[in-house]
């Protein structure tokens, strides 16, 4: 993972600090300022009790990690993924009988991009949350390579939460005027979906924002004739209507200013 992640990313642990499960891009686990080799077994573990909001039933896990054979060997497997997390000294999970958890203080990356994400959405973001454009999309795939059902649940949730939050960041620096990043950060969400119409509208607000019209233009033109040759539909009329109310505005205002000076 890109450890330029956020703001504030997932800092590299230095003596004294947790350790840190990474997801993206991973599972890897690094401690103390070194990356750890995590076995095989015990990926799935981590991972598993991470995406389970850091809590889960030892049957639940052993029965959804090893599904073939009987409880009995399912359990076994759990124990041996577990023994084999020590000896290979991640100590990141408690177990009892019944359950296993995260360690109280154990960062988790993805656990940080939902905070993230979700202060954006829910217009509580931060001076250093508006400063997050030192990575890219591409470092934030969620077990890549991995394709089981509550992996790839949870990717697309991840990803409509990305979405989301590069969209909202894009408005917010604009609101704040900083223009340039607004636009870097809308144009970071149609890279990853060009389809996606609210990305679109985005980087379009981003430039009218910076009175652009013509990169705003040339960014609608772009899209209609995306989604005309892949879906063979029109762009929707409130994305057209941001140009077209843009123009109106702007002229409004040159009729007055000409007004003003002409009665000066």
């Amino acid at each position: 993972m890109n450890q330029q992640f956020l703001a504030s990313p997932v800092r590299v642990p230095g003596q004294g600090e947790p350790p840190a499960l990474h997801l993206l891009g991973g599972p890897r686990v690094i401690h103390q300022g070194r990356w750890l080799d995590v076995p095989e077994g015990g990926k799935r573990l981590l991972a598993f009790v991470a995406l389970n909001g850091g809590r889960v039933e030892r049957r639940h896990a052993a029965g959804t990690l090893w599904p073939s054979g009987d409880d009995l060997r399912a359990a076994g497997n759990l124990r041996s993924a577990l023994w084999r997390l020590k000896a290979a000294g991640i100590d990141l999970l408690d177990s009892d009988k019944c359950s296993l958890a995260m360690r109280e203080h154990t960062v988790v990356d993805l656990y940080v991009l939902y905070g993230w994400a979700g202060r954006l959405i829910g217009g509580t973001a931060t001076a250093q949350d508006l400063s997050a454009l030192k990575w890219r999309t591409d470092a934030l795939d969620l077990l890549p390579g991995w394709y089981d059902d509550w992996v790839l649940l949870e990717r697309e949730r991840v990803r409509q939460r990305l979405l989301h939050a590069l969209e909202a960041l894009s408005r917010e620096l604009a609101r704040v005027g900083r223009h340039a990043e607004a636009v870097e950060s809308a144009l970071l969400a149609v890279s990853a979906e060009p389809l996606r119409e609210s990305a679109q509208r985005a980087l379009i607000e981003a430039h009218l924002a910076e009175g652009n019209l013509i990169e705003a233009m040339r960014a609608y033109d772009t899209y209609r004739a995306l989604v005309k040759r892949e879906l063979e539909v029109e762009p929707g009329c409130e994305l057209s209507g941001l140009i077209r109310n843009f123009c109106r505005s702007a002229t409004r205002t040159r009729e007055v200013v000409a007004a003003r000076v002409r009665r000066a």
